[in-house]
């Protein structure tokens, strides 16, 4: 189980006032950002659905640097915090760190990330290669999550956050502004969600325009278990996508975006997911991880269907894997 910053086994929290993010928000980062990071393309394509071909459209995130969207929240909460030299402190079980640590090595400025014993050997790989100090600390995120806490106060460091920072969340909606400029017409976009912190920035992006649906493991539902309960909540998570999608509380600004934009959910079980990334590569050779394939699984399982002539963006978010896992 990896635990969240905001369950109720962690007393330690980050004083904030709560955040909300907005389209000027992100317009402010894509230019905060400008050309620093990639603009992924779009691909589109078919794929095999329940009932027979079905049209979408992938847009090709995990091209990103670092092969992570997190990179642009990262890097836009860094701009936005200024070259004041301090070294940033950042708890995560993957891929948060490595966008942290590249983020960083961008900006020359020291990173430290602060990881679970559980954190994959392939993600913590990439983040020393990013000249980042890798600290292990307890079994579980919350645990790792305190102790970042204390390193950011002992080296007084700016403290980044996976998901629940109005920058990094208006950084990540810079996708949203993206897929509204490469693709026609307003096609729902699906996308995984595991903190929330993607998905709430493409639908602040896309403001009421739009429509999002989130797509969430059945073994880490915090969005889902969230919109059944009208509030965050803690979840249980067991999922073969938890080292990305691993969560146990929806974070509060994409709470506070899910509800006002009425962004909705749907569950896909493990065996979809790892059906979803082996047919990624058996018919396009893409590699993702396995969060970068739950929003496809939405559509190969039958959880979401599309409306008759309807084409959704799926987002592939994600590539930190280890190839000999395919």
């Amino acid at each position: 189980m990896i635990d969240s910053p905001d369950s109720p086994d962690n007393p330690i929290r980050l004083p904030r006032k709560p955040a909300r993010v907005f389209r000027s928000d992100v317009r402010m980062a894509r230019l905060r950002v400008g050309d620093a990071v990639r603009v992924t393309p779009v691909f589109h394509t078919e794929v095999t659905g329940p009932r027979g071909p079905v049209k979408v459209t992938f847009k090709l995130e995990y091209l990103q640097l670092g092969g992570t969207f997190k990179v642009r929240g990262s890097l836009n909460a860094l701009l936005e915090a200024g070259d004041d030299g301090r070294p940033a402190v950042i708890a995560s079980g993957g891929n948060a760190g490595i966008a942290a640590a590249l983020a960083c090595a961008m900006r020359g400025r020291a990173c430290t990330v602060v990881v679970p014993e559980s954190a994959p050997h392939t993600k913590v790989a990439a983040m020393w290669a990013y000249g980042a100090e890798v600290l292990w600390h307890g079994t579980s995120y919350a645990e790792a999550y305190r102790h970042a806490n204390e390193l950011a106060t002992e080296r007084g460091a700016l403290q980044l956050h996976a998901y629940d920072l109005a920058a990094v969340v208006a950084g990540a909606g810079v996708v949203g502004l993206e897929i509204e400029r490469q693709v026609r017409g307003r096609p729902p976009v699906l996308v995984a969600v595991g903190g929330g912190g993607l998905l709430a920035g493409i639908a602040a992006a896309f403001g009421p325009r739009g429509r999002v649906i989130g797509v969430e493991p059945k073994g880490a539902p915090t969005l889902h278990a969230a919109l059944a309960a009208g509030r965050p909540v803690d979840v249980r998570v067991n999922s073969i996508a938890a080292d990305a999608l691993g969560a146990t509380r929806v974070g509060d600004i994409a709470w506070n975006v899910a509800k006002r934009y009425d962004v909705g959910s749907v569950l896909v079980t493990d065996d979809a997911i790892a059906v979803a990334r082996e047919y990624l590569w058996r018919e396009f050779r893409i590699v993702v991880e396995a969060a970068g394939a739950t929003a496809l699984a939405a559509i190969q399982s039958g959880a979401y269907l599309p409306a008759p002539g309807e084409r959704p963006v799926i987002v592939l978010c994600g590539a930190n894997t280890d190839l000999a896992t395919l």
